[in-house]
């Protein structure tokens, strides 16, 4: 099995090897289960000047033009198998992914912004799609590679909205501890394109939405499909965090323009009726939580889905999560050992002041660590499945019993630096960093607990 996690040998020098070994592996199986590329290998195929889509069944001389286009930070594996399977098929792609994807596709441009603040670079590329969208035409197929870092990656301002306001929006949500489905409640009605309505600027064209799931609600998700909420959520949720006096001048008036004005909704699923859509789903957590499942099982370890929809603040779930491993530890329930728990989901960290550098995973796993503390069985790894954590470029970290131990001969104090949310600097100097480089995938976060024999 080629190897996904790139400092494995340095991970597994100290603490619980065994258990570590365990969990690395658990973790390289799971991610390769939800592969993008290798989900669009299987569903897209060309036969006998025949395009199959899952189903679907296009004769390519009868096809108009075709077009790619999307955003993510896993979309870059969408376009590249798209770009093998369609060639010069391909009449114009526009995909927009993490700055630092330095590779390059035949038939699609690669558009590089920032994530998860949204740049000039990404406003640019929106722009380009928004031209592929309004060329798009009746018999026309309009490919669309949506997942997870789509909505920072594809700014598109409504209104009277700047690139520099929806910037400093996005930085008061992403400090607040709002989930990901309240981020984009907002940020869905301060766009021109997303919560579906770039589905109505392709139309008359047909969509295929392939899609990797990263949020908790499960449903196909962004630009050209249905937003389930409103206006009136949006700014709810702005009030909730005490943001709606914070943010800028011309967010408020739109969002309050947009409880007036019934045509800036974003579109639900009856708006859907008329539009030529359909919805691959490439991966989820589900997918991934139970590949994870199998290799345990495998591997001869009683295993456990606690749950794929894991919220709530990053540092108090990786307590919780950690004293179930203790509670498996001392009283074999609810599950004997040994034994794997499996757990998907996505936390969040809400910063109030001054921080430094890390991300929810890691602050989940340095969380636990405290809990787990002494135990000579208990292994807890935590990552983001994209390979980037937070503003960073790991994609989250590995703690043992032997951890705080660690931290403390080398005068770490892992609690002070939570308080800090300085997780980054303490994974890296304990080399409990998880690093990955592009996974190919995003469908949100992965935690894996092995209690040993």
């Amino acid at each position: 099995m080629s190897t996904i996690i790139k400092n494995r040998d340095e991970l597994l020098s100290h603490g619980n090897r065994r258990g570590r070994e365990i969990v690395l592996d658990i973790i390289e199986y799971a991610i390769k289960a939800v592969d993008a590329y290798e989900a669009v290998k299987k569903k897209v195929r060309i036969e006998n000047s025949k395009l199959i889509v899952e189903g679907l069944i296009y004769d390519l001389s009868s096809v108009g033009d075709i077009f790619v286009i999307g955003a993510g930070k896993a979309s870059f594996s969408i376009a590249q198998a798209l770009d093998e399977i369609l060639g010069s098929n391909i009449k114009r792609g526009v995909v927009i992914v993490k700055r630092g994807e330095s590779r390059r596709l035949k038939h699609i441009e690669i558009v590089e912004a920032g994530h998860p603040i949204p740049d000039e670079a990404g406003l640019e590329g929106a722009r380009k799609i928004m031209e592929i969208a309004e060329e798009a035409e009746e018999g026309d197929l309009v490919f669309c590679a949506i997942t997870g870092g789509a909505s920072a990656l594809m700014p598109l301002p409504a209104g009277n909205i700047s690139l520099e306001d929806k910037k400093r929006v996005t930085e008061l949500l992403l400090k607040c501890g709002a989930t990901i489905d309240e981020i984009n409640a907002v940020r869905n009605h301060i766009s021109a394109i997303k919560g579906g309505k770039l589905a109505k600027y392709i139309h008359p064209a047909e969509i295929i939405n392939l899609i990797v799931i990263d949020e908790i609600a499960g449903r196909p998700w962004g630009p050209t499909a249905p937003d389930m909420t409103t206006f009136k959520d949006a700014i709810n949720v702005l009030k909730k965090y005490d943001l709606w006096e914070k943010v800028p001048d011309s967010v408020r008036e739109y969002l309050k323009r947009g409880m007036m004005d019934p045509s800036l909704e974003t579109l639900k699923p009856h708006d859907f009726k008329n539009l030529k859509v359909h919805n691959v789903i490439l991966a989820n957590n589900e997918v991934m939580c139970e590949a994870a499942k199998r290799r345990a099982e495998k591997l001869g370890f009683r295993s456990l889905i606690l749950s794929t929809k894991l919220e709530g603040e990053s540092r108090e779930a990786g307590i919780v999560l950690a004293s179930i491993a203790r509670e498996i530890e001392e009283r074999g329930q609810p599950i004997n050992p040994p034994c794997i728990l499996i757990v998907g989901g996505e936390t969040t960290v809400t910063i109030t002041g001054p921080c430094g550098k890390g991300g929810p995973s890691q602050e989940l796993v340095l969380g636990a660590s405290l809990k787990i503390a002494g135990s000579k069985r208990i292994v807890i790894a935590s990552i983001d499945t994209d390979g980037t954590d937070g503003p960073t470029e790991i994609a989250g970290g590995i703690v043992d019993g032997y951890t705080l131990m660690r931290a403390e001969e080398i005068g770490i104090d892992i609690f002070e630096n939570l308080k800090k949310h300085n997780c980054y600097e303490v994974l890296m100097k304990l080399q409990d960093a998880i690093i990955t480089g592009p996974t190919g995938t995003n469908v949100m976060d992965l935690n894996i607990i092995a209690v040993m024999d």
